[in-house]
């Protein structure tokens, strides 16, 4: 019997041929699969109702993107909220170009 092949959408996790395909399918989640080298836990699809390989966050750059897009997943508030309990530094600045008040460290 032939084994199927696999491929790989995240680092460590390993799906059938075609699969992703079906994952990029849902709404916001376009380049899921695409990002082979990122750990699954860096990820902020899930938290937005998207695919759980797609809004990835390694770093802060890539975190300013998934904010900038967040837009296109189905729940932005998610994206939002994964990508700031990540980087509060993005939200502290979030905060302070709104003029939030209640935000001790924008008043600086």
């Amino acid at each position: 019997m032939a084994q199927e092949k696999k491929i790989t959408v995240a680092k460590g996790v390993k799906v059938k041929r075609g699969v992703e395909e079906k994952m990029r399918s849902k709404k916001g989640s376009s380049n899921a699969g695409k990002y082979k080298n990122v750990s699954p836990d860096k990820f902020a699809g899930a938290a937005g109702g998207a695919n759980k390989f797609s809004f990835p966050i390694p770093d802060l750059a890539h975190a300013r993107n998934a904010l900038a897009r967040a837009h296109l997943a189905p729940n932005p508030d998610g994206i939002r909220e994964k990508v700031y309990r990540k980087f509060p530094e993005l939200k502290k600045r979030h905060d302070k170009r709104m003029g939030k008040k209640d935000c001790p460290d924008c008043m600086k």
